[in-house]
């Protein structure tokens, strides 16, 4: 699939997919997004200071430019979709593009000796996290009675790393733009609230920023979400978070490989489908391998060095990489809201739901349980 199916139509949208939008519609769309991004920064600023003296200082202190990027994302969705332009528009909503480059200038401002002394508990918490959370939605998902298709999308989604995942299951085992549709909606409409309320549960349970960032990036489904999460919660969190979120990524090449290997040679026999030419098991793991992550590992490298070499001369443009960092981030979040869309999830019926929702709660356990004893002690 190409990069522009990142975020999957509905099936109403598949039904014209054919006709080509014009590229106008694609810029005024990336007008939007930037615009929002504009407003986001000044509402960050503005609120805040306009907020002094009142009872509402604290909450507007609190309040990170995530939570104002994609309450306007809705907002300016239902309008856009009120006046029926939204569609139109959606080719600009590059919400995969704003993430991947936001997340490659985030390693110029992660330092590699973090990601070293990181990576050991967050590739354990990886690999068990992501084959258990898989398994049991693998298993429910039978209990549920689930197309088998339908159930490799909404595990590979719910244990690794969203829509992305989802995508690349997709293309492994062959499934239907409507599944995947369905499942992207499910991924969006969980991840969304889970941005806010895992930086709650935070502060409730009482998580370091190591443990913290290590909970948000195992469990929040969609790499845009677990920034936006990790931001809220802090700089630290946010680091941990996408060092966590990036090492769940580079298993999707591993989980797209084992689920073509499944299905060529137990589904697809068993369904009686005719044997296909498919590609070697390293190219496939090629193909759907994220290369975001060596562009986040290449800038952290780069960044480790400029800083040792150049010194206090050397930050004016680690500053600029961060905010340059934080413009992509900010287009990430309003992109989020912009293509929220419900109507696909009237399609499959309440069982698809009940899975996601359980893996969900699974996920959340596991990952808090892994998160508490791999980062405890942990300090950036």
């Amino acid at each position: 699939m190409s990069e522009r199916e990142t975020t999957p139509r509905s099936p109403e949208e598949a039904a014209t997919a054919g006709a080509s939008t014009p590229w106008y519609w694609a810029l005024l769309g990336v007008i939007v997004v930037v615009a929002l991004a504009a407003v986001t920064r000044t509402l960050e600023n503005v609120v805040p200071t306009a907020a002094e003296g009142t009872g509402f200082a604290g909450v507007a202190k609190a309040i990170e430019y995530p939570v104002y990027a994609i309450i306007l994302g809705l907002l300016v969705n239902a309008l856009l979709s009120a006046i029926g332009v939204r569609d139109r528009l959606a080719e600009g909503f590059r919400t995969e593009f704003f993430i991947k480059t936001g997340l490659v200038l985030l390693g110029s401002t992660v330092l590699f000796d973090v990601i070293v002394k990181a990576a050991g508990p967050a590739i354990i918490q990886a690999l068990i996290l992501v084959t258990s959370v898989f398994l049991f939605t693998w298993w429910l998902g039978g209990r549920f009675g689930l197309d088998d298709r339908l159930r490799a999308l909404l595990a590979s989604s719910v244990s690794i790393c969203g829509v992305s995942a989802a995508i690349a299951a997709a293309g492994a085992v062959q499934a239907r733009r409507e599944q995947l549709a369905y499942t992207a909606s499910l991924v969006i409409l969980f991840a969304v609230p889970s941005i806010f309320l895992l930086p709650w549960l935070v502060g409730l349970i009482g998580l370091n920023d190591a443990q913290a960032g290590a909970w948000i990036g195992g469990n929040i489904d969609t790499t845009a979400a677990v920034a936006a999460s990790g931001a809220i919660v802090g700089e630290g969190a946010l680091q941990i978070a996408s060092i966590v979120k990036s090492t769940q990524n580079v298993l999707m090449g591993v989980a797209a490989v084992a689920l073509t290997a499944y299905f060529a040679f137990r589904v697809a026999p068993a369904q009686g489908e005719a044997a296909q030419d498919r590609p070697s098991w390293l190219r496939t793991l090629w193909d759907r391998f994220p290369k975001f992550v060596l562009g986040f590992l290449a800038a952290s490298v780069a960044a480790t060095i400029w800083a040792n070499v150049a010194g206090e001369a050397g930050q004016a443009g680690l500053d600029t990489a961060k905010a340059l960092r934080d413009w992509f981030l900010i287009a990430a979040f309003t992109s989020i809201g912009l293509e929220f869309k419900v109507g696909s999830l009237r399609e499959a019926g309440w069982r698809p739901i009940g899975v996601f929702a359980l893996a969900t709660v699974f996920n959340l356990v596991a990952g808090l349980i892994l998160a508490s004893l791999l980062f405890r002690g942990f300090t950036l």
